[in-house]
């Protein structure tokens, strides 16, 4: 199963990088499975330190934030983890702490096998309305512009819209806003 979540990493110099990241995770949540690009931060980190930290949140505009690389200032709040080198966000509602057993290169998108060495719990999940997932859609759309036809994300994007105008509360329309003015911008470049 993919669970759609946060990874924070951290670089030599100890800055914690956020990634919204899918990982195949095994049913008992001891080991899952990162695929990164070879091009992203979260490859270069934890091919230098491999440790990190995976987190299950639902605020998806901290998920849109991270995606397009527009963190707010400052960064969210996180705390040292407990048994890896690498920092835990503060509202988060599980964390699971993972050291990498195996990196796989032979692919474009990298598979990283980790073992699940510790895990955390700040509150209850409290789940996902239409709009976040919607707004988890259009989020992953908006990562993908350089590889999809322009024409097919505006048209998932109006796909997506109703759920978000008929579900969202104030978090969901600041994501989805953040998201359409982002492919609006990319879309002009």
């Amino acid at each position: 199963m993919i669970l759609e979540g946060l990874v924070t990493t951290i670089d030599a110099a100890g800055v914690v990088n956020f990634a919204p990241m899918g990982p195949i995770v095994a049913p008992d949540f001891s080991q899952f499975e990162l695929r990164p690009f070879q091009t992203s931060q979260t490859y270069r980190n934890l091919k230098v330190h491999p440790e990190g930290v995976l987190h299950v949140v639902d605020d998806v505009l901290l998920i849109a934030q991270a995606a397009l690389n527009c963190l707010p200032s400052p960064l969210p709040a996180t705390f040292p983890a407990e048994r890896v080198r690498g920092s835990v966000l503060a509202d988060c509602c599980r964390w699971f702490e993972f050291r990498v057993v195996k990196f796989d290169n032979s692919a474009e998108r990298t598979s990283i096998i980790a073992n699940v060495v510790h895990t955390g719990r700040r509150r209850d999940f409290f789940g996902f309305n239409r709009a976040k997932h919607a707004v988890l859609e259009a989020t992953i759309l908006a990562t993908r512009l350089h590889i999809l036809p322009r024409d097919d994300v505006l048209a998932e994007l109006k796909r997506l819209q109703s759920p978000v105008e008929k579900t969202a509360g104030a978090q969901e329309l600041a994501a989805w806003e953040l998201v359409c003015n982002y492919v609006d911008g990319s879309v002009t470049n």
